[in-house]
């Protein structure tokens, strides 16, 4: 009993706190609430294969361990990023076994959007003969990384960013418990201090977790050291995290949300959304040369030749991206998002490339005009290269004819 007591003292407090009964669980009500699909499957023990789909903390691993708790079921873990086809052969091996014994195994793939397709394959057919229970869990859309084989096999389930209020919750009940948390460690923090952590933690429960640990051992150091009471504040809280977490993928499916926000919020006009974007994308550790490129896109497709500076201006911001770097060319990006949300919008020039592109699939290579071909020999002169050509400057070329002939008449702007 000392030695268990001991792994939850020493294992790190996001670990030894996980909830283990559903009525532990705080947040995700529309996924655990009374009457739900979720609840309603857990009770009849009737839980089929799923793949949780949410942000980092927001409780899809600890969700995962409850549903086999509450089931009887044996709950196997792997790790999307470190194990594989073999790691799986051993865990089928293993389930077969136990389900003569009339048991159900889940298994739990921890960022299964890291396994390859042929990992996933490998996996099909155990999902399909009822071998194990698969719970997936991503934080990318299962859409485009999980196959669809698995999907149509399986529930996928939402799981939102906690709210402030969950991870007080979970935070009143670390600093309370005094088997699994630090409620022996006898530490001062005020409620102000506690939202405000919760707050900080962005929705991210092992996050706040972690920051609570780590403020909890600075404490202790500081009264060592001062001889006072334990004491976590907002100082030693913010000291501990550095800055508020900001949840920022810059490969997954929130990078791509933000910066279609960004450039929506500068199509509309709102220069204050467009400088929250921004700030969101930058502070979350975005390359400022990539927002950089966005915006230069955005000079031409949606200002363009309403405000040809405008493109002068997202070049020259781009170029002190480039010779500066990050932080200082933060209030470059920020001019340059504010100067195009306020310009006119114009997008005639997006929208007759379009049309000439168009026209170049539809009626592919046409040749072009004899008269405005290049004669740089002899021989491309006698064939007629050049022929009639009217150089402007020198000569009246209004009714010239530049287009093919099948174009003729085409009109793109």
């Amino acid at each position: 009993m000392k030695a268990k007591e001991n792994m939850k003292r020493y294992a790190p407090l996001a670990d030894s706190m996980r909830s283990q009964k559903l009525e532990e669980f705080f947040g995700q009500e529309k996924l655990v609430g009374k009457d739900s699909f979720l609840r309603r499957a857990i009770e009849s023990d009737s839980v089929p294969s799923l793949i949780f789909w949410g942000p980092p903390g927001s409780g899809k691993t600890t969700l995962a361990s409850i549903i086999a708790n509450e089931t009887g079921s044996e709950f196997i873990q792997l790790s999307g990023v470190a194990s594989g086809k073999r790691d799986l052969m051993s865990v089928v091996e293993r389930a077969k076994k136990i389900k003569k014994d009339g048991k159900r195994t889940i298994l739990f793939i921890d960022e299964i959007h890291r396994w390859n397709k042929a990992q996933q394959d490998a996996l099909l057919p155990y999902v399909e003969n009822g071998t194990v229970t698969l719970i997936g869990a991503t934080t990318e859309n299962p859409s485009f990384e999980v196959i669809s084989a698995l999907i149509s096999r399986s529930r996928i389930l939402v799981l939102e960013k906690l709210e402030p209020r969950d991870i007080e919750k979970i935070l009143r009940r670390a600093l309370e418990d005094k088997v699994r948390g630090l409620g022996n460690e006898k530490i001062k923090i005020s409620d102000n201090d506690i939202s405000i952590l919760s707050k900080l933690a962005n929705g991210d429960a092992r996050m706040a977790l972690n920051t609570l640990e780590a403020a909890a051992q600075l404490s202790a150091e500081i009264s060592a050291k001062t001889g006072q009471t334990r004491m976590i504040d907002s100082e030693l809280i913010k000291k501990v995290l550095q800055k508020s977490h900001l949840y920022y993928d810059k490969t997954g499916e929130e990078h791509y949300n933000i910066i279609s926000a960004l450039h929506k919020s500068m199509r509309g006009g709102d220069a204050n959304a467009a400088l929250y974007w921004l700030a969101r994308m930058l502070e979350g550790g975005e390359d400022p040369k990539y927002v950089a490129r966005r915006l230069l896109r955005f000079a031409s497709e949606d200002v363009g030749l309403a405000d040809n500076f405008a493109l002068v201006l997202a070049n020259n911001v781009f170029d002190a991206c480039h010779k500066i770097g990050y932080p200082e060319c933060s209030v470059h990006l920020a001019q340059l998002a504010i100067y195009l949300s306020k310009a006119p919008k114009s997008v005639k020039a997006y929208f007759a490339y379009e049309k000439a592109k168009k026209d170049v699939e539809k009626f592919g290579n046409l040749p072009v005009p004899m008269h405005i071909r290049n004669a740089p020999t002899k021989l491309m002169e006698k064939l007629g290269y050049g022929k009639g050509y009217k150089y402007t400057p020198l000569e009246d070329s209004s009714g010239q004819q530049y287009l093919p002939d099948e174009l003729r008449n085409r009109r793109y702007i």
